[in-house]
């Protein structure tokens, strides 16, 4: 199953053009745009698309990367590890064979042209995808960072389909757990200082992506913390 390449808040239409032309080149077609900053459609995106028209006229806009990445049961991000976030880190090729490998569905963000994602962006994403280059000179435009990815998962077309039986849940699922525990915390007063709140939330939110949890899985811990959550009946103490 392809992946979908969601471009949160691209700045400049002939940027998403020359996204839409490196999918087609290796036969990606699922565009998805969180937030772009001019607006969907955008006329600068036709011409340096080359003719991927069909991927520019089946692109979807959503309005949170959570909303993009809804349907996804394998998350990246490419970006370079913040400091306060701990996740796996794959190479493209590894990425893309762990990919070609699930029958699962797969998202990878991309981030704006000029700031990359930011840490509220990658704190639900399972995997972070970091593109060696020369280190005196790593930048990569939007367009390249799109084109290794889909040029990486065009080759290894060959990898065998992992088992069922471990595919992540839909990423709607992760977040209504994470949001689930956090309103559950939130209750007990768990998040102390205020302050820290939100640093505390993305710990919890990492530990959770990370885990891969299958839907399974999440239904069993979201009855967990229902059950938690319920004032104890009298005479149970």
């Amino acid at each position: 199953m392809e992946p979908a390449i969601i471009l949160v808040r691209p700045q400049l239409g002939m940027n998403i053009g020359m996204v839409a032309r490196a999918m087609a080149n290796f036969g990606l077609s699922d565009l998805r745009l969180v937030a772009p900053r001019d607006g969907w459609p955008n006329p600068d995106a036709g011409p340096p698309a080359a003719g991927a028209d069909h991927v520019l006229a089946s692109a979807r806009v959503f309005a949170t990367v959570g909303e993009a990445l809804a349907d996804c049961h394998l998350s990246y991000a490419t970006a370079f590890r913040p400091r306060d976030v701990q996740k796996p880190v794959r190479t493209p090729r590894e990425a893309a064979a762990e990919m070609r490998g699930s029958p699962a569905k797969a998202g990878i963000l991309f981030g704006p042209e000029r700031s990359g994602l930011a840490t509220d962006d990658i704190v639900t994403v399972q995997t972070l995808v970091t593109i060696p280059a020369d280190p005196g000179f790593a930048s990569l435009n939007l367009a390249q960072a799109v084109l290794v990815l889909a040029y990486e998962w065009f080759l290894a077309s060959a990898v065998p389909p992992a088992s069922p039986e471990r595919v992540p849940a839909p990423q709607a699922d992760l977040e209504g757990l994470i949001g689930q525990l956090n309103d559950a915390l939130a209750e007990t007063g768990y998040f102390f200082p205020p302050q820290r709140t939100r640093a505390t939330q993305r710990t919890l939110a990492g530990i959770l992506a990370a885990a891969r949890f299958t839907a399974d899985e999440i239904r069993t811990l979201r009855g967990v913390i229902r059950a938690l959550s319920r004032p104890r009946p009298p005479g149970r103490d």
